[in-house]
């Protein structure tokens, strides 16, 4: 299933996409959340009342949020994880082109999540180096800590797409992640949850991102270092993981720091996120 968060009629609902129409799911959970924290038995009543429902608005009737519009908790983020990208970044900073050994973990703030169509802020004031990165986000549908590699899987609920917009100057000026990337909207995310059963080998993706139609990333998540069942283990050693936690799972190389010159986003861009099995997140950038 699709599973999405919309607004419709003046309300915030969760529902799932149908065709071209939008089930409203609202009598079965309040939210993607309690969705996703009823477990496989809450599932399956909402698969049910899909399967029956008469019909519902138009997709383009309603209006997107992000699937989960406030995580409960910071998105958990990986650093360089495709060689390439690896690669373009460690040159661009001028250090040795030496791939990491172990995932490369930080996290963005509850308050950067974005929603599809929405206005990505350019917030020149506080960065000139605004940055694009279209990534895989694992959502964690249950309780878990010291997870096996072998048993990952067990415990994702889905995947969605998520752009982690980043800040390159504040990056380097303070010598970390967390700050340059959890700016106000700088984590776009949906346009919807895709249930795990309908991505069978999240490593089979096509991966891309377009800015104003050109296309300046493409991959495959099969590039990834750290596949999904590394990540989840590794960071689930004394770290407890909860339904509806994020982990954002890295992007391929085209970003604008790795270019020649350096590109940098600027207001009036288009960006759009793409990833196969799942769809494309459309973000306009603003002042």
């Amino acid at each position: 299933m699709k599973l999405l968060t919309y607004r419709y009629d003046g309300f915030e609902r969760v529902g799932a996409l149908r065709g071209d129409e939008v089930i409203d799911l609202s009598l079965v959970a309040a939210s993607m959340l309690a969705l996703i924290e009823g477990g496989p038995l809450l599932l399956a009543e909402a698969r049910k009342v899909v399967e029956e429902a008469a019909g519902g608005p138009a997709l383009a009737a309603v209006e997107l949020r992000a699937p989960i519009p406030r995580p409960r908790k910071n998105i958990i983020c990986l650093g360089m994880n495709y060689a390439a990208h690896a690669i373009e970044s460690l040159r661009a900073k001028g250090l040795p082109e030496k791939l990491p050994q172990h995932p490369v973990f930080f996290s963005k703030m509850p308050t950067a999540v974005n929603h599809p169509n929405a206005p990505v802020p350019l917030l020149a004031h506080v960065s000139t180096q605004r940055d694009w990165e279209v990534e895989l986000a694992v959502v964690i549908g249950r309780q878990g800590r010291d997870i096996p590699a072998s048993e990952a899987y067990e415990y994702v609920f889905g995947y969605t797409i998520l752009n982690d917009v980043s800040a390159r100057d504040l990056q380097s000026r303070h010598q970390q992640f967390f700050y340059s990337k959890s700016l106000d909207g700088s984590a776009p995310m949906g346009p919807w949850i895709v249930t795990a059963d309908e991505i069978p080998d999240p490593h089979a993706l096509g991966i891309r991102l377009r800015l104003n139609g050109e296309l300046v990333q493409n991959s495959v998540t099969r590039d990834m270092i750290f596949d999904i069942p590394t990540c989840i283990a590794t960071f689930s050693r004394g770290v407890t993981l909860e339904p509806g936690d994020i982990i954002a799972t890295g992007t391929p190389a085209g970003v604008g720091m790795g270019m020649t010159p350096q590109r940098w986003l600027k207001a009036g861009d288009v960006m759009e996120a793409e990833i196969d099995g799942i769809g494309v997140l459309r973000n306009v950038v603003v002042e």
